[in-house]
């Protein structure tokens, strides 16, 4: 600054005029300035403040969307972890209520079936039963004619219907027709 201030001495030789106080310059100046400030404030600063307000409106409204579309996201957000949480609890009662039908029918299916065994076993003894019964008779003739044969043989004539009928009756009631098929059996 020391040579900047040698250099205007240097060149004007009285070099003081730029920082010398004229007090005429001073009041136009001041003057100059007011009526520029006035001319400012009615037109540019009045335009300028409006611009500046707006813009201020346009950030806090642009500031208060993003403030709501932020909470429109962290509602949009809960919502969707409660459906997916509701959708998973559905899922989970729709899963425990096929497994309980899937139990409930396999349970009735053992019973049906076990039922079904039940009859059919049931069937089969009545049917061994008859068998037995009918196998009985069967034998209780068979004695009854080998008696009659034997009997023939033996008295070496042939019986008439009123002997055989007697002689049938006392063999009848001598054999134990349950104790022979109960010999047939083993």
């Amino acid at each position: 600054m020391a040579i900047g201030l040698l250099l205007a001495q240097e060149e004007g030789g009285g070099g003081d005029a730029l920082i010398d106080v004229v007090p005429g310059l001073m009041i136009w100046t001041i003057i100059t300035f007011l009526i520029v400030l006035f001319v400012l404030r009615k037109l540019a600063f009045g335009r300028i403040q409006a611009l500046i307000d707006e813009r201020r409106e346009r950030i806090r409204q642009a500031l208060d969307e993003a403030d709501k579309a932020r909470e429109e996201a962290r509602q949009l957000r809960e919502i969707t972890r409660q459906e997916r949480e509701e959708a998973k609890a559905e899922r989970d009662k729709m899963f425990e209520e096929t497994r309980r039908q899937g139990q409930e029918q396999f349970r009735r299916a053992r019973e049906e079936a076990a039922a079904d065994l039940e009859r059919r076993l049931e069937e089969n003894q009545r049917a061994l039963e008859a068998e037995n019964r009918k196998f009985r008779e069967q034998i209780r003739r068979d004695v009854v004619e080998l008696t009659l044969l034997a009997s023939e043989k033996v008295t070496k004539k042939t019986l008439d219907d009123a002997d055989q009928r007697r002689l049938i009756d006392e063999t009848v009631k001598e054999i134990d027709v349950a104790r022979l098929a109960s010999d047939g059996d083993r």
